[in-house]
């Protein structure tokens, strides 16, 4: 993204009324060149799943519970390896004599709405799912207003 790219932003600031943090998170995100360096591992999903609701898919093969998790903290979404202790090499099956299945740190972040709630999480079958929701305010709802 370059300079030029942000000034569309800052050119519709004076067009909108609180929307800083918004403008602010795009020039974050998109300002010193994150999105060109940030990993793609692992993969994910962002699933629509009804009229208010998502679904954040991780594919975590090789993890379970234990090595994984997951913080919710100022709209700032963060999936993580705890410690991964890489001097086991054997488990309940036997001697791991070729390991493939990577087990990497990583820290994957997502960026929540304010009006988004996070529901919860589970992990089944290598695939982490995060269901959230978006609560829409009865301000925020649509209504019409009575001309005087």
């Amino acid at each position: 993204m370059t300079s030029k790219d942000l000034s569309i932003f800052n050119s519709l600031r004076p067009f909108s009324i609180g929307f800083d943090d918004m403008f602010d998170q795009f020039e974050n995100m998109l300002g010193n060149g994150g999105l060109g360096m940030q990993s793609n591992y692992p993969p994910y999903n962002i699933r629509k799943t009804g009229k208010d609701n998502y679904s954040i898919e991780v594919a975590l093969a090789g993890f379970n519970k234990k090595d994984v998790e997951v913080e919710f903290e100022d709209n700032l979404l963060t999936v993580r390896t705890k410690q991964v202790d890489k001097s086991e090499n054997k488990d309940v099956n036997g001697e791991i004599i070729h390991k493939g299945i990577s087990q990497r740190q990583f820290a994957r972040s997502f960026t929540i709405a304010d009006d988004v709630k996070v529901n919860g999480a589970e992990l089944k079958d290598g695939l982490l799912r995060i269901a959230c929701e978006r609560i829409v305010p009865d301000h925020k709802k649509k209504k019409l207003i009575e001309i005087k």
